[in-house]
């Protein structure tokens, strides 16, 4: 039997979600159809929502239900664009770290080409972290000497101005910020309030990418003070096919998706049975979260030590401070070594795991990720993502290190495929 060590990627449902599933998907009704059993639909809907709301912090009103953490990634960067332009001056700017998922990546380059986005990639450090000083550069650049004050050269961060903006630009004509809470390859944490707080500073609204987080970190979304924040149900044990966008009640997001009007900026027949599920998972991950992460942590801190040892040449990536990663995250790099040989070999021993790059008509590139953390191409293909979850075990953690090296001999005899690198 394989040993699953790709809960990054997705975790498998757990007990409670799978029995409220199976328990919701025969109840008959459309929650917007006014009859009894219409209204049994809504009831079921609405009280998951209430569950999940608790489960970030938030209000129920302000949870909208989408079909996983892409559409709502989507909607939050597209929504609150659009809303931004329709005030009497237009505000191009949208300002995101380097390393993001590449729903956010994509979503942003497509506002770019089409509706005439003006993307600032900001810099991370070797971590993958983006600084406040940083975010404050961007945002105080061609602003008024008074915002360089109070944000940018408080921080030190002056010699940083001259890289964002542009003509007659500043943090006016920014329609929003958004960023990862955290890396969903190499597991770093950003400091997502100091980030919020740089951003409220001039009054400039964020959206939160806070997928790889959600159920492994506790998150407060009325503490942090951001505009939305997102979400999906399969990476905390709920289904695929279901996720969140919670919308500030001071925020407005222009929808996706029209007809109907069903949910505050998401038109569409709601999937109750799928919110059920959900909420089932929500609760579980709120009530266990202290006793869960602590697990995880003491796992991923034995997968990293037993790496080190049994492969010394690996390279851990992220950050190295254990608070500072997300407990259930392990990512290496292996010199010498592809790191798609390396997870087909592994998988060939019985493990799955993931190399955290994107793969596209079958082409593999390099990680973006690493590359913005300034990973050189030769290391940074020879990645490979360890995260762990509900049911990983010690003996599944010793099992992986006693393969590792084989697999890591194999891959480096192999070499690159192309044979040009390095």
């Amino acid at each position: 039997m394989a040993i699953y060590l790709d809960h990054a990627a997705t975790t498998p449902m757990i007990p409670d979600a799978l029995q409220a599933y199976i328990g919701a998907l025969s109840v008959v009704g459309n929650p917007s159809s006014i009859h009894s059993q219409g209204q049994q639909a809504k009831q079921l809907l609405e009280e998951s929502r209430e569950v999940v709301a608790a489960s970030l912090g938030a209000d129920a009103v302000e949870v909208v239900f989408t079909s996983g953490g892409t559409e709502s990634i989507n909607l939050g960067i597209k929504g609150l664009y659009w809303n931004r332009q329709q005030a009497q001056r237009p505000r191009p700017r949208i300002l995101v770290p380097g390393g993001e998922h590449h729903a956010t990546n994509d979503a942003v380059e497509w506002l770019v080409r089409h509706e005439g986005a003006v993307v600032e990639w900001l810099p991370v450090d070797e971590f993958g972290r983006l600084h406040p000083s940083v975010l404050g550069a961007a945002l105080a650049a061609g602003h008024g000497d008074e915002k360089v004050t109070q944000t940018a050269l408080r921080s030190g961060a002056e010699s940083s101005l001259r890289h964002f903006g542009g003509p007659g630009f500043g943090a006016e004509d920014v329609a929003l910020v958004s960023f990862l809470w955290a890396n969903n390859e190499v597991g770093t944490i950003q400091p997502v309030a100091e980030l919020a707080a740089v951003a409220a500073e001039f009054g400039v609204p964020v959206h939160v990418d806070a997928v790889s987080a959600y159920g492994y970190l506790p998150i407060d979304f009325h503490a942090i003070g951001v505009a939305a924040l997102s979400v999906s149900a399969h990476k905390i044990g709920g289904p695929v096919g279901v996720g969140a966008l919670v919308v500030s009640r001071t925020a407005e997001v222009v929808p996706l998706i029209h007809g109907g009007n069903q949910q505050r900026g998401r038109s569409g027949t709601q999937d109750a049975a799928g919110a059920v599920a959900f909420a089932a998972a929500a609760r579980s991950a709120t009530a266990g979260l202290p006793k869960f992460a602590a697990s995880l942590a003491g796992l991923r801190d034995r997968l990293v030590a037993g790496i080190r040892s049994a492969v010394p040449s690996a390279v851990l990536r992220g950050d190295p401070d254990a608070a500072g990663r997300l407990p259930g995250n392990a990512h290496f790099t292996f010199a010498g070594c592809e790191g798609d040989s390396l997870l087909f070999l592994l998988d060939v021993a019985g493990f799955s795991v993931s190399t955290g790059s994107a793969c596209q008509a079958g082409v593999p590139e390099v990680s973006h990720v690493l590359t913005a953390m300034g990973v050189p191409e030769t290391e940074a293909r020879g990645a490979l993502r360890f995260t762990i979850g509900h049911g990983t075990t010690e003996a599944d953690v010793d099992a992986l290190v006693a393969a590792l090296p084989a697999a890591v001999a194999r891959a480096s005899k192999a070499g690159f495929a192309d044979r040009t690198v390095g």
